[in-house]
């Protein structure tokens, strides 16, 4: 097995969502916001490449939509999906399996493409099955009024359309997964083992380093008191455990891990991906 960092870009997010009920005063001194308070946050993928498959944990925000909705999100950066795959030595046809730890524009945006005249959707990475479970399909599909902005009917329907959509119910092998039912209904946490080393890849569950301490639960998170219950078992899971956490969205840390201390959960160890793992 071989693990690639997938850089999809950055972009901002309003930092009192991103913290919800902490004060600027606090949060900002982890994550630093701009004039208009805009936090930068990470668009980080992995790309795992075991035996015959070539699998894709999320894949960012994608480039289809508009001025205007970039113009909310402030996309940025030098990297983007397909080229941080040329520089791992693939294309977007030689990925077998696209895993969506949850729908949401920003983890699955990247999946599908227009065509080269803009008149009809196809799949960025024609030769995949993309991955997701039952009860988060139907709840990203029969959207409730607080997510609805969230999850793009052109991102999600064209996967079903294409035909390559299955659930992991369905049969999936590659690795354990965590659930979480605070942030949205069943995100999936992906649990690798690689190098003698345990990783999660965290998704939403913990979008930065600055985010550990318990009451740090984002605004947009649907219901929050389940995010605390989704994040005490997983800090026990990651403490007792050893696990090593990839940040999808931490623009300054790429790996952490927790330690306990007196105040609970509190940051441990920070890494380069490259650092940690031999290439």
């Amino acid at each position: 097995m071989k693990i690639y960092l997938i850089e999809t870009g950055n972009f901002k997010l309003d930092g009192g969502a991103m913290f919800g009920v902490v004060p600027q005063s606090i949060w900002q001194r982890t994550n630093p916001a701009d004039s208009k308070n805009m936090c930068s946050w990470a668009l980080r993928c992995m790309l795992i490449e075991d035996g015959d498959r070539l699998m894709l944990i999320d894949n960012g925000m994608g480039n289809k939509q508009s001025d205007k909705f970039f113009g909310y999100y402030f996309l940025h950066g030098d990297a983007n999906l397909e080229t941080s795959l040329k520089k791992s030595g693939f294309h977007p046809d030689d990925i077998t399996d696209v895993f969506l730890t949850h729908l949401h524009f920003d983890h699955c945006g990247g999946g599908v493409k227009w065509n080269k005249d803009r008149t009809a959707y196809e799949p960025m990475f024609k030769n995949a099955t993309y991955w997701s479970n039952k009860k988060h399909w139907k709840w990203a599909t029969e959207p409730n009024d607080r997510e609805k902005a969230s999850f793009l009917k052109e991102n999600i329907l064209p996967i079903q359309e294409f035909g390559q959509l299955k659930f992991v119910e369905d049969g999936f092998d590659a690795f354990d997964i965590f659930y979480a039912d605070g942030h949205t209904d069943a995100m999936m946490i992906p649990l690798i083992e690689y190098q003698g080393k345990k990783m999660a890849f965290m998704a939403d569950l913990l979008p930065s380093a600055g985010h550990i301490p318990m009451p740090y639960v984002m605004g947009y998170d649907t219901r929050p008191l389940l995010t605390l219950e989704d994040r005490k078992r997983f800090y026990r899971k990651a403490i007792d455990e050893s696990l090593y956490l990839f940040m999808e969205h931490d623009a300054q840390n790429e790996i952490i891990t927790l330690k306990d201390t007196e105040k609970g959960a509190r940051l441990g160890e920070v890494h380069y991906f490259n650092d940690l793992f031999t290439i």
